[in-house]
């Protein structure tokens, strides 16, 4: 039952005691606000690192081919190894955790890139449909390529955005053709990336691989391709698996790793992630010790109080007053400190973040590491409630030994 007069003590008592209610309060304030700041920047920190992945897939496996390092059974090192669409067929035969495979051919040089009286040297790529997916490369105009592309041979591109402005400026590029080494190209359309070197990643034009083959001369040719696993497949077990096959077929060693160029970005991404869980503990860590000092604080506090409302607590039990009333009105004025100023500290804590985004966001920079910051709601009040319900645990010792306090000691006590 709500007890109008309990409540106006409590404020009356706050009001007395200004310095010490403020500083009480501070102490769970900054409690609250220092674990969701800690909270929003380590989430930003891992976004920023997130982001330098892009939007390519994360259990991605690139391969290439090199030259023999070692000896394999009479043949010398210094072979090189030249994939072919046969491998393409093979692996996707006989490696059964492999869940997408796409194959890039490169032209090359930086050969220049021609519409109209504008010209640009660029790199000019031919992939199948699914590399670009794999590779993080997302549409901004038009489309991709597609299937039909690949099937049928045609002669069509996409450009990177930075091509895109150079050859057209402000025109739509989009029906427009553009000439690569004598040869015309119809724009499907522009593509951006997003991550670590998308500017460089934006100075691309790609054309479907099997028009690459058939026109530049590189037929049965395969420079690169790009593999992920099965969602429930390491990459390194498929890596495992396909230097096996590959060995076999064109025979090196499966310990020789210059006959095949591997990059698994999986294992980078989880020694990335694997930093983070240590980097959310640390602040998690750090979080909760400055909310146990805050609480602390709280409990320190309330025996002071209770010491120095001694008289009045023994006055108040001559009156009439239970036990339970007392720990009521002491429990109560423990509650409202930390449940008022955990809450200041939760929105000064998601408005400093909130504020931080709008900057970043307004102003247009990109931090290399670090990139919206945030704090999941849902943590943030449990946290506060942690804290309320602490704080309630902490004002209940005192409230205890005021309740058991006799009366006639305490109107002794000066």
């Amino acid at each position: 039952m709500f007890d109008l007069d309990k409540w106006q003590e409590i404020w009356g008592t706050m009001q007395k005691n200004k310095l010490r209610t403020f500083l009480t309060a501070f102490g769970v304030f900054w409690g609250i606000f220092m674990l969701v700041l800690l909270l929003g920047a380590g989430k930003g920190l891992e976004n920023g690192v997130y982001n330098r992945f892009g939007d390519g897939a994360k259990n991605s496996i690139y391969v290439w081919s090199g030259k023999t390092a070692v000896a394999h059974k009479g043949m010398k090192p210094g072979r090189e190894i030249k994939l072919t669409n046969e491998d393409l067929k093979a692996i996707n035969r006989e490696v059964s955790d492999l869940d997408m495979m796409a194959p890039r051919n490169r032209v090359w040089g930086e050969y220049t890139i021609n519409y109209k009286k504008q010209n640009g040297s660029y790199q000019v790529f031919g992939a199948q449909p699914d590399f670009l997916e794999l590779n993080g490369e997302r549409p901004n105009r038009g489309r991709l390529l597609n299937e039909l592309d690949e099937q049928e041979k045609r002669k069509v591109v996409v450009l990177g955005e930075q091509v895109a402005q150079v050859l057209f400026k402000e025109q739509d590029p989009v029906g427009e053709y553009v000439n690569i080494r004598g040869i015309y190209f119809k724009v499907e359309g522009t593509f951006k990336v997003r991550g670590n070197n998308s500017g460089r990643r934006e100075e691309r034009a790609y054309i479907p691989f099997a028009t690459l083959q058939g026109a530049f001369n590189q037929p049965n040719q395969v420079q690169m391709m790009l593999l992920t696993s099965q969602n429930d497949v390491p990459a390194t077990e498929m890596e495992d698996r396909l230097r096996k096959l590959l060995a076999q077929r064109h025979k090196f060693s499966e310990e020789d790793d210059m006959a095949l160029g591997v990059e698994n970005t999986e294992k980078e991404f989880l020694k990335v992630m694997g930093l983070f869980s240590g980097i959310r503990i640390f602040v998690w860590v750090v979080g909760i010790g400055t909310l146990i000092a805050g609480i602390v604080g709280v409990s320190n506090i309330m025996l002071i109080i209770v010491k120095e409302r001694t008289r009045e607590i023994g006055v108040r039990k001559a009156l009439g007053a239970t036990p339970a009333s007392i720990v009521s009105l002491i429990l109560q004025e423990s509650v409202v400190i930390t449940a008022f100023s955990g809450y200041l500290g939760l929105l000064a804590g998601t408005g400093v973040l909130a504020l931080l985004e709008y900057l970043l966001v307004s102003s247009g920079a990109e931090m290399a590491f670090f990139a919206n910051p945030e704090v999941d709601l849902s943590v943030a009040l449990s946290a506060t409630v942690v804290l309320v319900l602490s704080g309630a645990l902490a004002g209940l010792v005192p409230a205890l030994k005021a309740a058991n306090i006799k009366p006639i000691e305490a109107l002794r006590a000066d």
